[in-house]
């Protein structure tokens, strides 16, 4: 699905808040094209180092990726405004208000906003659930569907990826 998203939103510059092993990297990077160049954040340097083997080993020019080890919350406001054409969040659920309401502002109009875990393991869905990341990731999921700014929507693949393309 990262594939496709970043395919059709013909992503030249994109933004993965979360590195992890670098999977969800490739997967983005597949969709872009060639000359595209993907920033991925992750607060853990190891991580960091996992994905840039997986990339080697993926046969990923270097040029394409740009590695930044940090806080996404203290490098996110580093990044020009309205320069990219992707986000994707795939981090820690307690922060992700703050990283939507950051990716906004990253947006060109167009651009989508991608919500990993937007179902937060079939919890969202269930009112007699109230613990506190699923409660976050519900109001994140209302906040997204009242913002003015984006179209939203919610794709049940995995465990649920939610969208906001940015008007």
């Amino acid at each position: 699905m990262l594939s496709v998203l970043a395919a059709s939103a013909q992503a030249r510059s994109v933004v993965e808040i979360g590195t992890g092993a670098g999977v969800g990297s490739l997967y983005l990077l597949r969709g872009m094209p060639l000359d595209g160049v993907l920033t991925t954040i992750d607060v853990e340097v190891e991580h960091q180092r996992a994905a840039k083997e997986a990339f080697a080993e993926a046969g990923i020019r270097s040029t394409r990726t740009r590695t930044i080890s940090g806080r996404a919350h203290d490098v996110l406001p580093r990044l020009t405004d309205g320069a990219y054409d992707l986000v994707f969040i795939d981090a820690d659920p307690e922060g992700c208000a703050g990283y939507v309401e950051q990716a906004l502002r990253l947006l060109r109009p167009g651009g989508v906003v991608a919500l990993d875990h937007a179902l937060w393991h079939d919890r969202v869905a269930d009112p007699a659930r109230r613990d506190e990341i699923t409660t976050i990731i519900r109001e994140v999921g209302r906040a997204l569907r009242a913002d003015e700014r984006v179209l939203s929507g919610m794709l049940p693949t995995g465990d649920g990826l939610l969208l906001g393309v940015r008007r």
